[in-house]
C-alpha cells in the first residue's frame, strides 16, 4: 500500500479542483527507467484503468499503481513539501536503497 499524508491530500486535491477533474479521475503513481539513480517517479492524474492495474484509497485520495511499479512503491508514504529547500511532492520509499540529490530518482 501507498499512504498519503495530509500535505499531500491537500495539495492533490487543490490540483484536482484546478483542473476541474472530477471524481472519475484519480491519482496514478508509477516508476519508470531513467533518472541519475536509475529510476523515477510518476505521478499523474488518470481516469483509465488498465487490466492490472492495483487500487486503493488512503486519507480519502484514491490510488491507482500498475503492477510492476507496485513492486517497487510497495510501503511508501506521498507526501508534499513546500520549504525553503523546495516546493513539490516527495516519495519516502522504505525500498530505495538509493536516491540522488533531487529525490525524483532512485534505485533498489
Amino acid at each position: 500500500m501507498i499512504t498519503v499524508t495530509e500535505k499531500a491530500k491537500t495539495q492533490l486535491t487543490h490540483l484536482m479542483a484546478e483542473s476541474q477533474y472530477d471524481e472519475n479521475y484519480f491519482v496514478r503513481v508509477g516508476v519508470q527507467g531513467g533518472g541519475c539513480s536509475g529510476l523515477s517517479y510518476v505521478l499523474d492524474f488518470d481516469k483509465e484503468l488498465k487490466a492490472e492495474d492495483k487500487v486503493f484509497e488512503d486519507n480519502g485520495v484514491k490510488l491507482v499503481v500498475d503492477r510492476k511499479s507496485f513492486l517497487y512503491l510497495v510501503g511508501t508514504e506521498l507526501d508534499f513539501t513546500d520549504g525553503l529547500n523546495g516546493k513539490g511532492f516527495n516519495f519516502v520509499n522504505p525500498n530505495a536503497t538509493r536516491t540522488c540529490g533531487c529525490g525524483e530518482s532512485f534505485s533498489v
